[in-house]
């Protein structure tokens, strides 16, 4: 029995912020911020749009596409860091909203890898035949974790939410996953938690994502190159059957530098980081259903996903459509 995609949905938010927007009152301009990352625009979510609102709205889109109820769903997993609350988790919201019948329904916590993280744990509910439809929805809010006079982090990223439907297949679908994780990385990508802020009587910079983009950048590159080599190596395919690459929308640099690595053109690469910027969680989501509404991939296909975030934890998986 394989966990194959079934359907994926998307939602972002109404609002758009572009590079000569954010110049307005950030010390940057349109080409520095393109030149560095590869972003000209991205969604900046209003006050009604929560993270828990496009994480159901996401949900609702990869219902349809996949034609199913959401009775049939038997495990929901919303991976966020950015939830309007700290309890309840998300996937309950989801799970109440969406009148799904009492099933698992949990958050998990694992940064811009989150996608990833879920769909593994997701792929194992179904290969034990504990799951026949499970709901992964990866949603985020990241403009309320940004310190918008901090032109290292503002510029970088957005609000959105994807969502899968992993169903039971006797085709082929997650062929390999592979996950990892880091902790001497702990310092070089941080949000602190409100709790955490107030016990440490910390100051107004604490509240905010802080990063150290070189290093990160360094360590990603590194992580990822590894990564890709696990991946095919546990798939039992080569570099030449990989048709598509939708890695994380971090950094176009790093995007160029797996593509190399996988032989791909940059053709052959999903690319939504120009317009939505980087979702954290949500990129991978967003832009399989990017891809897949706009008829880049087709049935048959093979692709492969990889992100890296902070914990540090990295990871992926192929899977053919």
């Amino acid at each position: 029995m394989f966990a194959k995609i079934t359907g994926t949905g998307s939602y972002l938010p109404k609002k758009s912020l572009t590079n000569h927007d954010l110049a307005e009152f950030v010390d940057t301009s349109d080409e520095w911020v393109k030149q560095r990352v590869g972003i000209k625009s991205r969604h900046i979510a209003s006050d009604d749009e929560t993270t828990s609102l496009m994480a159901l709205e996401a949900a609702k889109d990869a219902i349809k596409s996949a034609n199913i109820s959401a009775k049939d769903i038997g495990l929901v997993i919303v991976a966020t860091g950015t939830s309007e609350y700290l309890m309840p988790s998300v996937a309950s919201i989801l799970q109440h909203e969406l009148s799904i019948p009492s099933c698992p329904a949990f958050d998990i916590g694992a940064a811009c890898s989150g996608f990833v993280y879920a769909v593994d744990i997701a792929k194992q509910y179904i290969e034990n035949n504990t799951a026949k439809h499970v709901l992964v929805v990866a949603s985020e809010r990241m403009s309320r974790a940004l310190d918008w006079n901090d032109r290292s982090t503002c510029v970088l990223f957005g609000d959105g939410a994807g969502a899968v439907i992993l169903s039971q297949s006797h085709e082929p679908g997650i062929i390999a996953s592979k996950l990892h994780t880091n902790g001497e990385g702990l310092e070089m990508l941080q949000f602190k938690s409100p709790l955490k802020r107030k016990l440490d009587e910390t100051h107004s910079e604490n509240a905010y994502i802080t990063m150290q983009g070189n290093k990160v950048f360094k360590q990603a590159v590194s992580s990822l190159t590894t990564l890709v080599n696990e991946l095919l190596e546990d798939a039992k395919i080569t570099k030449k059957d990989i048709d598509w690459l939708v890695p994380h929308q971090a950094n176009y640099r790093i995007l160029e530098a797996t593509a190399k690595k996988l032989g791909l053109c940059m053709s052959q690469v999903v690319v939504t980081l120009d317009t939505q910027g980087n979702t954290s969680a949500a990129s991978i989501p967003l832009a399989l259903d990017y891809a897949i509404k706009n008829k880049m991939i087709t049935s048959g296909q093979t692709i492969l996903t990889e992100a890296f975030g902070a914990g540090l934890v990295w990871g992926g998986f192929i899977a053919k459509f």
